[in-house]
């Protein structure tokens, strides 16, 4: 069965790649890309494919080039008569355009699974999706992880008193509840407005925050502008300490600096997008692990759902 395997890494996530090729107990695949001059570039696997279940890595984050990379790794394997593609996707990029928010925009997040599927996967593994519906954009199945796994673990080994978990926008409240409830914890909701993307002019909460201990939590960190102002307020209104949880560090522009001058104390992410810059507020949990032993539990057609713990 093992032999019918092979793991392929785009360039984005090659680090994270080698660490669950090493988890699951098989070397990463041979692959190629050559690389024009004008931009454009060429994928070539360097071994046989044929008849095999193949898993493609590539974390869309910056989304534009590593995405069509990724179409063109799909593209290959199946001309090349892979029996099986399998899309691993730990951070969907494009995610945030789940939805038409305003008139004439497009649905990004659509756009992208129906581009995958023509492409030919036959199956997609990513983690803590920007929203759950996005599942239902695929034609073929999602396998959906959660961080919470490694989140909840790490929160409840802090043993902090008085723990609140927060959203930090109302569209967070969901997933805030969620942590609450299993941490039997009390519950913050943040209200922001904003002028453009990325840019927050205000924020307040709603909630008890004096002499809480904080716990943040968000799918992702982007240029952290809404994350460190709920700190910053949270702190300001009597707030112990927060901390944030956020799965996918994307951490562009000004993000490292926005988190050094905030008053976070501690930012735990995980590994699905690697990090550009190491920070002694940033703590780093591997998912590679999980990933891998799904990847077990796929091939041998076992249930997954013990990584739910939500």
């Amino acid at each position: 069965m093992s032999d019918q395997v092979k793991i392929f890494s785009g360039s984005a996530s090659s680090h994270f790649a080698e660490q669950l090729a090493a988890a699951y107990g098989q070397p990463l695949g041979d692959l190629t890309f050559q690389r024009f001059s004008d931009g454009e570039f060429q994928i070539s696997y360097e071994e046989t494919v044929r008849g095999s279940i193949v898993f493609l890595i590539q974390s869309t984050a910056p989304p534009t080039d590593n995405l069509f990379e990724l179409l063109l790794m799909v593209d290959a394997a199946k001309r090349a008569s892979a029996k099986e593609i399998i899309a691993v996707m730990p951070y969907f990029g494009w995610a945030r355009q789940d939805r038409k928010d305003k008139p004439r925009v497009a649905i990004g997040a659509k756009l992208v699974a129906d581009m995958l599927y023509t492409a030919g996967v036959s199956r997609i593994m990513t983690m803590d999706l920007h929203a759950d519906q996005i599942q239902g954009f695929f034609n073929v199945p999602v396998d959906h992880l959660f961080a919470s796994t490694l989140f909840i673990p790490y929160i409840e080994n802090l043993n902090l008193p008085n723990l609140t978990m927060a959203a930090p926008d109302m569209g967070g409240s969901k997933r805030a509840n969620a942590y609450a409830k299993h941490l039997k914890s009390e519950i913050v909701i943040c209200y922001k407005q904003r002028s453009k993307a990325n840019v927050v002019d205000s924020i307040t909460g709603i909630g008890e925050m004096e002499g809480r201990n904080i716990v943040l939590i968000d799918d992702m960190i982007d240029t952290g502008g809404t994350l460190c102002k709920a700190a910053d307020m949270m702190m300001d209104r009597g707030a112990k300490s927060v901390r944030a949880l956020c799965t996918h560090a994307i951490l562009s522009g000004k993000a490292h600096e926005n988190i050094e001058k905030s008053k976070i104390t501690e930012l735990i992410v995980t590994d699905t997008v690697p990090l550009k810059k190491e920070s002694s507020k940033i703590k780093v949990l591997s998912v590679s692990g999980m990933f891998a032993d799904v990847f077990h539990r796929v091939i041998s057609h076992e249930s997954i759902s013990s990584h739910f713990i939500m």
